[in-house]
């Protein structure tokens, strides 16, 4: 199936590379030169505008947004307004807030260009693994593009129509919501180990100790098992956590519900506060992020 990209970044660019070993056909755009002529050499068709890529897209057109929430996903938007055709479809793949994605969802229906928001999670894992897809949008859309979703997705249980428009980033909103919460429970309880008289222990092999065969094994330990591996004691990480946005959102949502959300709040608020002063597992936070993500960490000086 041919499909356009916009954005090659950590994600979107490892979607493209699998897409293309699926054998689907893709034509690629990136406001980054390097981006672009890395895909080149991989089997994607480039271009240098928005236009280009249009026009190098087979009607009925589909176009896949990998972009950062906000400004650069309604530039976007608004720019293909005008040179997409009735029938083309967008699919927005960032994390872009929900109430956002029915707005636009709405103002494309009324020039017949579908729209669908799809939430993606995997990290910098996506190319070898796959990636999960939460997807909202028309079920007539999502059945033209399953073909698509079918190559990004680990096995047909990997992505699932979550509803209407606004859906596929509502659920992606919830699921870093609790994944805000699962890294602090983690983070927590290494700290606690870290302050008894066993602190001393091999933190790694207590990562990998409870990744095989305990309650608590998760994707997760084994990021924080790589984490030790790679920063010892954590040291050289500052107990600096950034949050993407998605964590507020979650907990202005439970307000707006009157959910009782504490673990999802207390772990937004942990990384407010880990701004403020250093401790142990605010490091490991930092270094969670960045092992599934790629995010990063301000390194201690």
């Amino acid at each position: 199936m041919q499909f356009g990209m916009i954005g090659l970044g950590k994600m979107g660019g490892n979607m493209v590379r699998r897409l293309l070993k699926g054998g689907h056909a893709a034509v690629v755009f990136d406001r980054s030169p390097s981006n672009v002529a890395a895909l080149a050499g991989e089997g994607a068709e480039t271009c240098s505008s928005l236009e280009e890529l249009v026009r190098k897209l087979s009607p009925p057109r589909a176009v896949w947004l990998m972009l950062p929430a906000g400004e650069p996903v309604e530039d976007t938007i608004n720019s293909l307004k005008g040179i997409l055709s009735k029938g083309d479809v967008i699919v927005d793949g960032g994390n872009s807030f929900y109430k956002d994605s029915i707005r636009r969802e709405n103002s494309l229906r009324l020039l017949g260009i579908g729209f669908i928001d799809a939430g993606v999670s995997s990290g910098i894992w996506g190319l070898e693994k796959g990636y999960c897809l939460m997807i909202g949008g028309e079920g007539e859309l999502f059945d033209r593009l399953t073909p698509l979703f079918q190559t990004l997705a680990p096995n047909d249980a990997g992505f699932m129509h979550c509803g209407p428009a606004g859906a596929g980033h509502f659920i992606k909103m919830t699921h870093n919501g609790i994944e805000y919460a699962l890294m602090s429970a983690y983070g927590e309880g290494f700290e606690i180990v870290k302050k008894s008289p066993y602190g001393n222990i091999d933190f790694e092999g207590l990562a990998r100790l409870w990744n095989n065969g305990s309650i608590i094994q998760s994707w997760l330990l084994e990021f924080v098992e790589a984490a030790f591996r790679k920063h010892g004691d954590l040291s050289g990480i500052e107990a600096w956590v950034e949050d993407s946005g998605e964590g507020r959102w979650t907990v202005r949502e439970a307000v707006d519900f009157a959910v009782h959300a504490p673990l999802i709040s207390g772990a937004l608020f942990q990384r407010f506060r880990s701004r403020d002063r250093e401790c142990f597992s605010e490091r490991l936070l930092a270094a969670m992020r960045d092992e599934f993500g790629g995010h990063g960490f301000k390194k201690s000086e």
